[in-house]
């Protein structure tokens, strides 16, 4: 069993390294591993985070130690490889 976590404000890696396959607002098509969440903005914060149109599969995402480890750039990392082996 994973532990919970509260996410780190300004890492972003869980709207970076995964590929999203359900629409997104301004993506239509979703995204590509490793591209940029459009609605991912400059402090890497979602703008539509508590918004209904957050797609489910982000809403759904839940922080913790084994996904996300203690930094963002290790973050990015475990995701990656996370995307990558599925």
């Amino acid at each position: 069993m994973t532990d919970k976590m509260a996410c780190r404000l300004g890492c972003g890696a869980c709207c970076i390294a995964p590929s999203i396959s359900s629409p997104i607002p301004g993506m239509p098509n979703g995204k590509a591993a490793g591209e940029r969440c459009i609605q991912l903005d400059e402090n890497n914060l979602c703008k539509l985070f508590g918004d209904e149109s957050r797609p489910k599969v982000c809403s759904d995402f839940s922080a913790t130690i084994d996904v996300c480890g203690t930094t963002n750039e290790q973050a990015l990392y475990l995701i990656t490889e996370l995307e990558q082996m599925t």
